[in-house]
């Protein structure tokens, strides 16, 4: 096993690594990448083997060439960074077979193929199945992984599926239902690879972790929330299922209110994961319904990018993208206003937007504290600004908090002063991918960072109602040229409670500078 540095984590737990849809994209871009650099960090047992699955007619030989090419090109180690007796060690761990996920024999050669598989690694009968397939797929294949043998070895089972879980609650509950006729709950591993993110684990460090934020940490002293996670790409070759699922499902049922749940959550009274689970749900529940179309058209803009030039290059509008409806009025963005109807929120928004084609790649948090008085002592003189805590977790990780000073060589005049802490600026390319963290976990058996049922319910259910709105009311799609932050009407919705969208990534909405750091 290599073991390049000092691991401070355990080893994950001595398995064979099922990947479903091991041709495919998710597989080459994420999944092998992950495994190679759980691998290097000695962080992946010695008693481990990969068996990659799909349709395609793959010898063994092809499909290590593929793991090879794929970490070439997508990790953050490389097979030339080490030894070549390393890289030889670490890919004869890898088994390819075709498999017709529609014929229960194929599963059968499988579970035979599977015990040859462990008897030559010697891993004690522990299988996590990935599912990088369509979510229609899931319940098909859990029940031919029943049928043919391979739920009957001595370890234990884990499914591992990859979003969108289902299209709305119906559809979410059916497949549910699928997989818990063969699964039970606590097997099941459903990935949000967002929670594995560097900073928005450390959302909970942050918070519970130093003494001067947490009793802050409520309406008292918070003002509002805004979470924005933006895209410049298009929807690119995804036309077809975008088009089918939009802004609201793709990236607001999941990640927006994840992240969500994560800021506004209670702290657990166990460091154990179905106590985190249990308050992020609790979140969830306390969401404040539209009970009305009028709520939604009141709190919630939908928009769809236009074409528009960016640097000089135009782009087209999302009607014109391959695979996409010329008359789609599916949502390219969207905001919302949201309140969380506990005695810590209340009465605090959470401003939440995302969409694709603006004009900067980022995921960040901005918690924006009160103001001082205006009217008492400095307030007096000076427009002092608010204090902001900003979370960035993409693409650039850290913390910056924002407060005001007295600026140097001046008698009393003040500025705004950034304090910066820059994550990836001390790790660099070798911050841990998100799938490397959830692997581990999965294999390890820790649930922590993966949304359990409730959770994806509770969530449906809220998304569910906009949505309905959204279907009787077409005429409320809004228009915004590529390159643009979105629809005006998702300014306004900040402006009617006298806030505003903070810059992001430091920068404003024109690409100046916002705050130099000191």
């Amino acid at each position: 096993m290599a073991n390049n540095q000092k691991v401070e984590t355990m080893q994950a737990s001595s398995a064979v690594f099922f990947i479903f849809g091991a041709t495919g994209d998710l597989a080459r871009r994420k999944l092998f990448p992950a495994i190679y650099s759980l691998y290097r960090e000695g962080k992946l047992s010695d008693h481990f083997a990969v068996i990659g699955l799909a349709r395609s007619q793959r010898t063994r030989e092809q499909f290590r060439e593929d793991v090879l090419s794929s970490i070439e090109e997508f990790c953050r180690y490389k097979p030339s960074d080490g030894k070549h007796e390393e890289w030889a060690e670490f890919v004869r761990h890898f088994e390819y077979k075709t498999l017709d996920i529609n014929h229960i024999d194929g599963f059968r050669e499988l579970n035979a193929f599977t015990e040859e598989v462990e008897n030559e690694f010697s891993t004690p009968g522990n299988r996590l199945f990935y599912l990088a397939l369509a979510p229609e797929l899931f319940g098909r294949v859990s029940s031919h992984l029943k049928e043919g043998g391979l739920l009957e070895s001595a370890g234990w089972h884990r499914l591992v599926i990859e979003k969108p879980f289902g299209y709305d609650l119906g559809s979410a509950k059916q497949l549910n239902e699928q997989i818990r006729e063969v699964f039970r709950e606590e097997e099941i591993y459903r990935i949000d690879h967002y929670l594995g993110k560097e900073m928005v684990q450390n959302i909970e460090v942050i918070r519970f972790g130093n003494a001067f934020f947490e009793p802050l940490w409520n309406n008292k002293h918070i003002s509002n929330i805004q979470i924005t996670l933006g895209e410049t790409v298009g929807v690119e070759e995804r036309g077809g299922y975008y088009d089918q699922a939009g802004a609201l499902r793709d990236m607001g049922q999941n990640h927006m209110l994840q992240m969500l749940t994560m800021i506004a959550m209670e702290p657990p009274s166990r460091l154990v994961p179905e106590d985190i689970r249990d308050e992020k749900v609790k979140v969830l529940r306390s969401l404040r319904a539209f009970a009305s179309s009028e709520d939604v058209s009141a709190n919630v803009v939908r928009g769809q990018y236009t074409e528009g030039d960016v640097k000089g290059i135009h782009l087209p509008g999302y009607r014109q993208e391959d695979k996409v409806d010329p008359d789609s009025n599916t949502e390219t963005y969207f905001a919302a206003r949201v309140f969380v109807d506990n005695f810590r929120w209340a009465g605090v928004p959470f401003y939440i937007r995302t969409g694709k084609r603006l004009p900067v790649k980022t995921t960040e948090v901005v918690v924006e504290f009160k103001s001082m008085p205006n009217n008492v002592y400095l307030g007096q003189k000076y427009k002092l600004e608010p204090n902001l805590l900003v979370i960035r977790v993409n693409p650039m990780e850290g913390i910056y908090i924002k407060i005001n000073a007295k600026k140097p060589g001046t008698d009393s005049e003040i500025e705004p002063l950034a304090m910066d802490f820059c994550q990836s600026c001390m790790i660099g390319i070798n911050s841990p991918e998100a799938y490397e963290r959830l692997i581990h976990d999965a294999a390890e058996g820790d649930s922590t960072y993966f949304t359990r049922w409730d959770e994806v319910a509770t969530a449906w259910s809220f998304v569910d109602h906009i949505a309905a709105v959204w279907q009787e009311q077409p005429e409320s799609l809004a228009y915004y040229p590529a390159g643009s932050w979105g629809p005006s009407a998702a300014h306004n919705l900040l402006e009617q409670d006298g806030h505003h969208w903070w810059p992001v990534n430091g920068q404003d909405e024109d690409n100046v500078i916002w705050i130099k750091n000191k």
